[in-house]
């Protein structure tokens, strides 16, 4: 039996009311049956020629429209705040609540049955699907797929490869123009970061959530099979509509787990965590930080994937995809989860061979055996922080060393590649108000170059420390997502040159050595005050942010408000 149709409540109406929401639509030239029972699916679409890894999604578009109309439904397409990872300043972290404001409202305000949610950009892909859960109606997400894999002096290069070059180029490796050269030469296909950068992570994440079809994930966005893909997703949506296959019904508790081990065995980045624990918090599962080493526990690196590994998306894809990947991994997942084709992931997964050894390995011979997220605790992060042993050095799991702080983001530019910056080797680099509050908007800086003194010893990673973000294509054995941060009254907000940090990834500790009393006297000659906006969306950021233990969303905005709207517009 098929659900009643939310739309009709617009569509169905009789008199004034009924009239007005029919007759400006169809001055698009919209035949009168599609008002008649259709279901209405909406496009939620992220293209911007200012978020250049969504730019071929109005083709992308067109596909999905295909597959709507053959399914027997009525396709509307509609724009949502685009956040271009690359381009927005301070950072698109700030705004992803915002945009998840716009996709909640623009959805629920509308005459929609079910929404086809085109991510593809970092941030555009939480906050969709954050938007979305609050809703709550049959939902499925098609990605626009990683760019092709760059060449540059006869080797591949992607995303990762902008921190080496940055490296070179600063060590004076790399010329002017090889470094503008080497840019036309990474990004020469439409799509996102070409490794498994954060934008990769998310398309992987909802494939191993249940929210897009199998292979999602990979397929390249120049691959053709990326429009069949969106074609089939615009089928199956309209039947989700029909099964009143709801994203509830699809985000369950067994489906996150499921994702956190995914993301351990792909190497995913650790802006995975901070939003999967915000779409756990709209669609009303109950995830905390200790779940993302809890369940990654045990699960090696399958995926040779830059930049924990060597090579590209598109290699993965060619070597048989997510799903192949999740077949060597079977045992540790529940695979009885329901996902939005209306198949287990057990049947989603099945009879799925591994093409290529050297890019998925088997679970019993895994490419790397440290991988997932590692939650640190301690007195510097009492509520948290993580690392990505993955892409981290295994040689500085367990290391002391003095602190060498940088006071916020202009400090640490100010005084980085100073000849008198007291800083060796075995230092620990401190960055602070660079969180949620402190930026604002948590940006990802984590990952702070070397010194160039360093650089030109041979250093190639030191422990380094922030309670900002690290970008998905970054490596390097730095701890994230310090809880609380420095502008939230935090103890790093009170660290000073010379102290002493210990990091234990094994035992998963992070402390500060310093006394009460000693703590207690700098907090007394240094006052606490919290950062303050006095107008617009940012401080509204700053009063309402949660940090980033729980997801970095606002607390107004935990749970949904749902689907019904009771009052007309006329």
């Amino acid at each position: 039996m098929k659900p009643n149709l939310r739309s009709q409540q617009w569509f169905g109406k009789t008199g004034k009311d009924g009239f007005i929401y029919r007759a400006w639509m169809k001055n698009q030239g919209i035949p009168d049956d599609y008002f008649q029972g259709k279901p209405v699916i909406g496009i939620c679409n992220t293209w911007s020629e200012l978020t250049p890894c969504n730019a071929h999604f109005r083709e992308l578009a067109e596909f999905v429209k295909k597959g709507i109309i053959e399914a027997g439904g009525f396709p509307v397409e509609f724009p949502v705040m685009s956040l271009g990872e690359t381009l927005i300043k301070p950072t698109a972290m700030l705004y992803r609540n915002l945009a998840s404001m716009d996709v909640e409202e623009s959805i629920r305000a509308n005459p929609i049955d079910g929404v086809v949610l085109m991510c593809g950009c970092d941030k555009t892909t939480p906050s969709l699907v954050m938007g979305a859960c609050s809703v709550d109606l049959p939902t499925l997400v098609i990605s626009g797929g990683p760019m092709m894999k760059g060449k540059f002096k006869g080797k591949e290069i992607g995303t990762s490869d902008v921190w080496r070059f940055a490296e070179a180029y600063k060590l004076g490796e790399l010329s002017q123009k090889e470094f503008i050269e080497a840019e036309a030469c990474m990004a020469r296909t439409p799509g996102h970061c070409a490794v498994m950068g954060t934008a990769s992570t998310m398309a992987t994440m909802v494939e191993a959530l249940g929210l897009s079809l199998p292979q999602n994930a990979a397929i390249p966005a120049a691959d053709v099979r990326r429009k069949v893909l969106a074609q089939h997703s615009g089928r199956r949506i309209v039947e989700m509509v029909n099964e009143d296959l709801k994203m509830s019904k699809v985000l369950t508790r067994q489906a996150f787990e499921n994702a956190i081990r995914v993301n351990a065995a792909t190497g995913g980045s650790t802006n995975f965590v901070i939003h999967l624990l915000a779409i756990a918090g709209r669609i009303g599962v109950d995830l905390h930080l200790d779940d993302f080493d809890k369940f990654s526990l045990n699960i090696p690196l399958l995926a040779n994937i830059q930049p924990s590994g060597a090579h590209f998306m598109e290699d993965l894809y060619y070597a048989g995809g997510l799903p192949a990947l999740m077949n060597q991994m079977k045992e540790h997942l529940h695979t009885s989860s329901i996902t939005v084709n209306g198949k287990t992931v057990g049947e989603n997964i099945t009879d799925t061979p591994i093409y290529d050894s050297s890019i998925i390995s088997t679970f019993d011979e895994p490419f790397k055996p440290d991988s997932g997220i590692a939650v640190v605790r301690g007195n510097l992060a009492p509520q948290g922080a993580v690392l990505k042993p993955s892409a981290a050095s295994p040689a500085l799991f367990k290391h002391r060393g003095k602190a060498v702080v940088f006071e916020n983001i202009e400090d640490y530019h100010a005084r980085i590649d100073s000849p008198e910056l007291d800083i060796d080797e075995t230092s620990v680099m401190v960055l602070k108000n660079v969180g949620p509050k402190g930026y604002p908007g948590m940006a990802e800086v984590g990952n702070m170059g070397i010194p160039k003194k360093l650089l030109e010893k041979g250093v190639k990673d030191m422990v380094r420390i922030s309670d900002g973000r690290m970008s998905g294509t970054g490596f390097g054995t730095v701890v994230l997502h310090i809880s609380p941060e420095s502008a939230a009254g935090g103890p790093l907000n009170w660290v000073q040159n010379g102290d002493y940090i210990s990091l234990d990834v094994e035992s998963r500790s992070i402390n500060w050595e310093v006394s009460e009393a000693d703590l207690a006297a700098r907090k007394l000659a240094q006052p606490f005050v919290p950062p303050s906006m006095p107008r617009g969306y940012v401080g509204l950021f700053i009063d309402h942010v949660e940090q980033a233990d729980q997801g970095a969303d606002f607390d107004f905005l935990k749970g949904g408000s749902g689907s019904i709207v009771t009052r007309d517009s006329h």
